[in-house]
């Protein structure tokens, strides 16, 4: 038997340039929107010169939009956190370009250091931290885009029981995120946040 038949019978699809699929410019499914992270996070080229720190808040920059979904990078100066919160109807890929963040949920700690990447889907709950010396950088891609994030007490990994946001963790002074009552959403960033969004635009909500 010929092991070359079927490219005798059907030619190198290869060279049939009308055969193959278009590439996709976008993606759509959980592992598109991962590899979409790993992608952007390999190319320090394109972020590494963008990134700022300060002192009084998180830094943010839009790196990317697409139908259905954005892309953020933020800073995170020892100290600096998010706060116990879910993420609306969002679901997201969070991925540690640089430097070490500590992720808070009902499960406990978890320390997420330079190449880790999390996956979490709508309704997912958690409290993000920089708990080191030193700075960190992470990318945050949301699909759909982040239209409200809730601040959610995160249960206490012994007792089961809800914790109080305000006391969980160091947080960003003047961030408009400031915890509320249970359910309240953590509105956009104002003036007097650090950060960079597309021109005349600027994010609803904080990413985190």
């Amino acid at each position: 038997m010929n092991s070359d038949s079927d490219l005798q019978i059907a030619g190198d699809l290869f060279e049939v340039e009308h055969l193959l699929l278009p590439p996709k410019e976008h993606p759509g499914t959980v592992a598109e929107f991962a590899g979409l992270a790993r992608t952007l996070a390999a190319d320090r080229e394109t972020w590494g010169p963008l990134v700022r720190y300060d002192a009084t808040t998180r830094w943010y920059h839009r790196l990317r939009t697409g139908p259905g979904y954005e892309v953020w990078l933020l800073s995170w100066l020892p100290g600096q956190g998010s706060g116990p919160h879910g993420h609306g109807g969002s679901a997201g890929v969070l991925s540690v370009l640089d430097g070490e963040l500590t992720e808070r949920t009902a499960a406990g700690d978890r320390t997420l250091g330079r190449g880790t990447q999390r996956v979490y889907p709508p309704g997912y709950a958690h409290d993000m931290v920089n708990a080191s010396l030193e700075p960190a950088v992470s990318l945050h891609v949301y699909y759909p885009g982040l239209t409200d994030m809730p601040m959610r007490p995160v249960p206490d990994a012994a007792t089961g029981r809800a914790g109080t946001p305000s006391a969980a963790v160091p947080r960003d002074t003047r961030a408009d995120t400031a915890p509320g009552p249970a359910g309240a959403v953590a509105r956009g960033p104002v003036g007097a946040l650090a950060g960079e969004a597309s021109p005349g635009a600027g994010p609803s909500v904080l990413p985190g």
